[in-house]
């Protein structure tokens, strides 16, 4: 297909958003790898939604032409097969009826599946348009057409190597109402394969994902566009019992058991007789009838999660099963990082990536999720818990049990406190566990056999006292399911499984086993991302700040196979005038003090002072809101308590109210809410207050996701470089890995660009609150003479780099400040 010039958009874009759509529809169109950023207040999401979706409605109307094509192409051949009579030819070793009965099959083969798959993406066509389908379908033409779709998959699936265990999806356990004794009747399985083309996409937070899907709506391709949004257990059960059991490990094993015992209640194996007592608990909101209702009430407009679960509630549907039926005949999913990026997430959900299309957003951390979501760590106490658990005559939950009482030895076996740095291979045999399959091991656990087992022939376990009644025992097995630790155990186990070259296990010895912990360290990520791109059409990584983008194509794209050809990078500026921003380099304070917050001077109490009078001096002249960021939670303690005692805190409180990032997570919404408000009548009563000023922390709770719009955030200030800590075991094992496997650039080993470039990441984030929206202004100032530094420069996001300014002095970056203008200019208005 050729380049889109113009693209459906709710009003008239701003040039650089048709760059980006015009960018993004090649990319897309010629399965590359896209880097795309465009800073926050921009249009992002707009921009991906109406250039993915144009291009998407493009290709599809392109296959569906040229399937017609086909169709007509084999109704021919068969008509003429049919008519032929020509004479036996003589020189063909087979039978003229052989040869005939063969080409008849294949073309009629042919056409019944391209007349299989119209009719599927008419029905869809329907659904879409919001035809009154569901109330005229009936539950048995339902179960008729979904066998038929699982028989078209079982056909398509079998054509494509590799793909055999798309169809052992682990969702696929309900049965219909008729309680067929079949599995092969699961109305779930047939459904699993995917017969449009669909574009996933994914975001860092649930609250990131209704924004996107709010943008949906928004958009002009609101009413042709099938959407579907994933979400965990915990976000969309709408079972008050369930829900009420908090943890997310705890919701999840209840639903479980719960389909278990309807199963067992519902279909019991002949001669089996039913045991006496009360009957087991099952959802009511599990019913296959009302979960077709509501995907297709999914398919017909738009949701977002708030608006699932009024859906599920009104149609008594469970919405988390109900968004994973809609996947397959979806057009646009919605889901959060882990479903994409963990591969048995991926098949749990029923996501497909073959030949679609993924846009990864907020991806600006995306090798350190990575690593976090293959990560994972055991304490002592988790792993002795346990190990009291014995079981008889299984031998994969004795393996399981012999794997944990290994664990235990390699953390309890020295008194002495040590932090070790293993391979895998090095930790299994220290642990003496080298002989044990672990890849046959954690699938036991994750179904819940080891469960099972542990509960029936353990009668030593506190958790698992002899029942006196069935009732009592459901309980005592819930609370073993809810209370235990083995879930963190095989995920622990599963990280095992990777390559011995890629990770790394610590070893943490204190002085208690409890105390003790085992981390698996990925340190490739690249391993894992592959995947994706193995799979996927095209991958999509976007971004407000993408910068610095040189180490994320080195050890994410071309350490997984990626070719620079196939990369295609876009990046732009922001639609604020030139003026609206001021980024300031500053080298020095009002006394002449350098600034350099280094590890070896930053603790200078005349460091720290000129830190206070720059402060003081930039709250007397900014009105509104100032945000000033620490390096870390450590020194902005130690700066804030050394200002306690010299005054300089009452100085700045004459100036403006002071708020500090709370320790709390639940706390930080409360915290931005009275900065808000005290903004906001400082603004109005005119008094000696001109504002407020929020300490907060690079990396803390307030540097990812806030919005400093408007006056909240009028100045941010940059304390220093926010370098991470060099004596961390992790940072020095992952250091060496990158100074291992990949090229040295530009004099400077892997490991010290991967230092240099975690800081600058961050900066970007915490500086990037300010300034999200067109009529934005804000002041940047970066209290640090390193920031002048031009491969430092380098690394700002073009559109702040651009406008940096660095003064030697403080003089001229005052009477900067001091010209900032207090409205902005008419032409953001």
């Amino acid at each position: 297909m050729e380049g889109r010039s113009s693209f459906p958009f709710p009003y008239q874009p701003y040039s650089i958003q048709e760059q980006f759509m015009q960018a993004l529809y090649r990319a897309l169109d010629q399965g590359k790898v896209g880097i795309f950023e465009s800073p926050t207040g921009t249009g992002k999401s707009l921009s991906l939604i109406c250039g993915a979706l144009s291009w998407l409605t493009d290709f599809e109307e392109k296959r569906k032409q040229e399937a017609d094509a086909l169709l007509q192409k084999g109704q021919a051949a068969l008509s003429s097969i049919s008519s032929s009579t020509q004479a036996p030819d003589s020189s063909s070793t087979e039978p003229d009826w052989i040869t005939e009965f063969v080409q008849k099959k294949a073309q009629r083969d042919l056409v019944s599946k391209l007349k299989e798959r119209l009719k599927r993406e008419e029905r869809l066509e329907m659904i879409r348009n919001n035809v009154q389908l569901k109330f005229a379908m009936k539950r048995k033409n339902e179960e008729d057409e979904a066998l038929k779709l699982l028989q078209l998959s079982k056909e398509e699936l079998a054509e494509g190597a590799g793909d055999k265990e798309d169809e052992e999806l682990i969702v696929a356990e309900y049965e219909s109402d008729d309680e067929t004794k079949s599995k092969n009747r699961s109305i779930f399985s047939g459904l699993y394969y995917v017969f449009l083309s669909q574009i996933y996409y994914c975001s860092r937070t649930h609250s990131q994902l209704a924004q996107f899907v709010h943008e949906v709506q928004k958009s002009p391709f609101n009413k042709d566009i099938s959407v579907v949004t994933l979400g965990s257990r915990q976000n969309l059960c709408i079972n008050e019992d369930v829900k009420n059991l908090g943890s997310n490990q705890r919701i999840n094993d209840r639903c479980l058991e719960m389909q278990k015992n309807k199963h067992e209640k519902s279909d019991p194996e002949d001669g089996a007789k039913r045991r006496r007592g009360p009957a087991k608990a099952v959802c009511p909101f599990n019913k296959v009838s009302a979960q077709l209702q509501m995907r297709d009430d999914i398919l017909g407009s738009v949701h977002d999660i708030e608006q699932l679960l009024r859906l599920g509630r009104e149609l008594h549907s469970c919405p988390y099963y109900a968004t994973r039926l809609s996947v397959p005949p979806a057009q646009l999913v919605v889901l959060p990082y882990q479903m994409i990026l963990h591969e048995a997430t991926r098949r749990a959900a029923g996501v497909q990536l073959k030949g679609q299309v993924v846009i990864i957003d907020e991806a600006h951390n995306l090798s350190d999720t990575l690593s976090c979501i293959h990560s994972a760590e055991l304490t002592g106490a988790q792993v002795n818990e346990e190990s009291r658990l014995k079981a008889k005559n299984l031998m994969y939950i004795k393996q399981i049990l012999f794997v944990i009482e290994g664990l235990v030895k390699a953390l309890g076996g020295k008194t002495f406190l040590c932090t070790e740095m293993l391979t895998i291979n090095n930790f299994l045999f220290k642990a003496q566990i080298d002989n044990i399959n672990l890849f046959k091991v954690s699938p036991l656990i994750l179904n819940g056999t080891f469960y099972f087992y542990v509960f029936v022939f353990n009668s030593t376990c506190p958790l698992c006292t002899v029942p006196s009644s069935e009732q009592q025992g459901a309980v005592e097995f819930d609370k073993a399911l809810s209370t235990s630790p083995m879930m963190q155990v095989e995920g622990f186990f599963m990280t095992l499984t990777n390559n011995n070259t890629d990770g790394r296990v610590v070893l943490h010895r204190q002085a208690t086993l409890s105390e003790s912990s085992v981390k698996f360290l990925l340190l490739n990520p690249a391993v894992h991302f592959a995947q994706v791109l193995r799979e996927a059409r095209a991958v999509v990584i976007a971004g407000g700040t993408m910068q610095p983008i040189s180490d994320f194509k080195q050890e994410l794209l071309f350490s997984a196979g990626v070719e620079e050809g196939q990369i295609a990078e876009f990046s732009c500026g922001h639609v604020i005038p030139p003026e609206n921003i001021l980024p300031i380099v500053l080298c020095s304070g009002p006394t002449g003090q350098e600034l350099e917050f280094t590890f070896q001077n930053r603790d200078s109490p005349s460091m720290i002072d000129e830190m206070g009078r720059v402060l003081s001096n930039i709250c007397t002249v900014v009105s509104g809101g100032v945000v000033c960021f620490f390096p870390s939670y450590e020194y902005s303690r130690k700066v804030i308590t050394h200002w306690e005692t010299t005054g300089a805190l009452g100085r700045l409180a004459n100036k403006k109210k002071i708020f500090q990032e709370p320790k709390k997570a639940h706390q930080v919404e409360q915290v931005l809410s009275e900065f808000s408000r005290c903004i906001q009548r400082c603004a109005h009563d005119g008094g000696s207050l001109t504002g407020a000023l929020l300490f907060s922390v690079v990396g803390g709770k307030m540097s990812e996701g806030i919005n400093f719009s408007d006056d909240l955030g009028r100045c941010v200030v940059m304390v220093g470089m926010p370098y991470p800590n060099i004596k961390s075991p992790e940072l020095l094992e992952k250091m060496a890995y990158l100074d291992k496997h990949l090229p040295h650039r530009g004099g400077k080993s892997p490991g010290q660009a991967l230092i240099e470039n975690l800081c600058m990441k961050a900066v970007n984030q915490s500086i990037g609150r300010a300034i999200r929206h067109r009529g934005d202004y804000s002041t940047i100032v970066l209290c640090d003479r390193r920031y002048s530094r031009p491969a430092t420069l380098s690394k700002l996001p073009s559109w702040i780099k651009e406008r940096t300014c660095t003064h030697a002095s403080f003089g001229p970056a005052f009477a900067a400040l001091r010209k900032v203008r207090v409205q902005p200019c008419l032409k953001c208005i």
